[in-house]
């Protein structure tokens, strides 16, 4: 009888040991949601391309979700229902951080990797993203609020909540400038919550113009504030006396731009964050570490910064202005079309979150 060739059953243990070299093994794939803070907006919108990318880069199966308004006992619920369908991960940009700890915590109980976002407070997530460093963002906003209102007048401030980490980081950054630098300037009321609601900016930017007639500044945190003031500022006629300016996407304010109804806007990609966290959430869940100084691949998160082995810090910002609004170019979405995926906004990134830099013909100004 002729003897059976023992080639095949080499191979096949060959195989099996070399699939159990790291590397060698196809990656496990996983599932997951990102949940944001209200669904429907342009800023959510553009960030759920970029989760959509990352699942089209990678093969993992991603979805974002979100309530149709702002409001924390619907978001927690929606992190609820992804518990209970057992996700690998869940990254989430909540809006009222505090108001999600017990929900994030039944998560990680779980054994679901939680990834935040503008949430540098939460104690109960493997990492939080921040797209730079929160207080820097904020005096370079009110460094342009302070040069166009002249260093001195009535100003207000809006955050979408009271209870935003990252909004009250902002505005908070803003007000101690203004005080530390600029004694002539004042802060007309307390900081304004608009829920994330361009009408509800509207509204309040409305009121405050009728019972403060002397105010000449605006400063919005929320991407729907800038609009909802510029509104305002220009129903009644006020384009040349008060400034606006604030966090927003290019899409809701280029017909204010023009005017001077809004002066400036300024804001991180939320594409590239959505994708980031992600991102991250695949290392944890594949048991590798976010270290200082790491590179993520990603615009504005080249050499990150990690402050208590949680905080992941980038560092960069885009300013938009009538000056430079026609070198960006408005997608579907609202901000920055990169048909090559996201490299071409890399020069428009600020390597530490102060300089100055000019390329592309995007300034960004010192924050301060």
């Amino acid at each position: 009888m002729k003897p059976k060739s023992l080639v095949p059953a080499f191979f096949v243990l060959g195989l099996a040991f070399l699939t159990t070299i790291p590397g060698f093994a196809e990656a496990k794939k996983y599932n997951l949601a990102t949940v944001v803070k209200i669904s429907g907006i342009n800023w959510f919108n553009h960030m759920e391309s970029g989760v959509k990318k990352f699942a089209q880069d990678t093969g993992n199966q991603t979805v974002q979700l979100g309530p149709p308004v702002t409001d924390s006992a619907q978001q927690n619920q929606i992190v609820e229902d992804l518990i209970a369908k057992k996700v690998d991960a869940i990254c989430v940009v909540p809006f009222q951080p505090p108001a999600m700890e017990p929900v994030l915590k039944k998560a990680l109980d779980n054994h679901i990797v939680v990834v935040t976002h503008e949430a540098s407070n939460i104690q109960n997530a493997d990492y939080d993203l921040e797209a730079f460093d929160n207080t820097a963002f904020g005096e370079h906003i009110m460094e342009n609020l302070a040069q166009r209102m002249n260093y001195e007048g009535e100003y207000a401030v809006f955050v979408g909540s009271l209870t935003s980490k990252t909004h009250n980081e902002w505005a908070d950054g803003a007000i101690a400038l203004q005080k530390k630098k600029y004694p002539k300037m004042k802060l007309a009321v307390d900081k304004i919550e608009t829920n994330d609601d361009q009408q509800v900016s509207y509204a309040k930017a409305k009121e405050l113009l009728r019972s403060h007639p002397n105010i000449k500044g605006f400063q919005g945190s929320a991407s729907t504030d800038a609009p909802g003031c510029g509104l305002a500022v220009e129903e009644a006629g006020l384009q040349d006396k008060v400034v606006v300016v604030g966090t927003g996407v290019p899409s809701l304010v280029k017909k204010y731009l023009p005017t001077g109804a809004v002066r400036m806007i300024s804001f991180w990609d939320s594409a590239v964050a959505g994708y980031a966290m992600n991102k991250i959430a695949v290392m944890v869940l594949n048991g590798q570490k976010v270290t200082d100084g790491m590179d993520l691949g990603l615009p504005g998160y080249e050499k990150i910064r990690l402050e208590n082995n949680k905080i992941i810090y980038g560092a960069g910002w885009i300013d938009c202005t009538k000056d430079n609004m026609d070198n960006l170019t408005f997608d579907s979405l609202g901000v920055v079309t990169r048909p090559e995926g996201f490299e071409d906004l890399r020069p428009r990134f600020c390597a530490s979150g102060r300089e100055s830099v000019r390329r592309a013909g995007v300034d960004t100004l010192p924050g301060g």
